[in-house]
């Protein structure tokens, strides 16, 4: 019998929400969102994997570049060079915790942010000859992202459409652009929606704190001069009249 290795995609990036932690049943990656700049003390951050597994846990760590498109984001499958991380591999034993600096080694003149993936992809384990096991293997997937210094984001809703969910509950289809070269984030401000019948009157109003946004929708990354639609997950309570809806960064 030929050993057969799955390996379980965790995926910490999915139109662009991402979670707190990437967790696959005894291996912890923190943090999962990373924001770096292009000189100074801001250039690295360090990424910490936990192994609470029984036995050693070999990992490996690879990076990427993405483009960023109105839906969502699009692994290049190549490495600029503009990361360094260090140690590029380890084997971390039951119940401990290795660190792995991630720093930013490009263009220090950055005209525009960029995006890229670090995979955390935990390695299949060499078994004894003759014996056989299914392996399965995780990975997890680090959005970093870099920011021309001294850059801010400018986010702001340029269209509110009452759409609906998978399950075709109504609701907020917005259409967000941020006119920066530098990236930013939803969950870094406010998000107010409002909700008016066919007769203008508003029979619905909800504003959503960054905490919120995080916890509803995911971090909400919105790349430089980028547009792109969004779904809140906030069921409306009419099919019918119009939605409005504002940003408001740090708010």
């Amino acid at each position: 019998m030929r050993t057969k290795h799955i390996r379980g995609a965790v995926l910490a990036l999915a139109g662009f929400v991402l979670p707190l932690s990437g967790v696959a049943q005894a291996m912890t990656v923190q943090p999962v969102v990373i924001n770096l700049q292009t000189n100074g003390r801001g250039m690295s951050q360090i990424v910490t994997v936990e192994n609470s597994f029984a036995t050693p846990l070999p990992v490996e760590l690879t990076v990427q570049q993405l483009e960023l498109g109105p839906d969502g984001v699009k692994a290049t499958g190549k490495d600029p060079g503009d990361l360094l991380v260090f140690p590029p591999q380890a084997l971390i034993q039951p119940g401990q915790t290795q660190t792995f600096r991630v720093q930013y080694v490009g263009d220090p003149d950055l005209k525009t942010s960029r995006h890229y993936y670090i995979t955390v992809a935990q390695l299949p384990v060499k078994l004894p000859q003759g014996q056989s096991a299914i392996q399965i293997l995780y990975n997890f997937q680090v959005l970093v992202s870099v920011a021309p210094n001294g850059a801010k984001p400018e986010i702001k809703v340029t269209k509110a459409t009452i759409g609906h969910d998978k399950a075709g509950k109504p609701v907020p289809m917005l259409t967000v652009t941020n006119s920066s070269v530098a990236h930013g984030y939803l969950s870094d401000g406010r998000l107010r929606i409002v909700e008016k019948d066919a007769a203008g009157k508003e029979i619905f109003r909800r504003t959503l704190s960054g905490p919120e946004i995080q916890q509803t929708m995911g971090f909400g990354l919105v790349g430089a001069n980028q547009t792109r639609s969004i779904a809140v997950p906030v069921e409306l309570p009419a099919e019918g009249g119009s939605v409005e809806a504002t940003f408001n960064q740090g708010g």
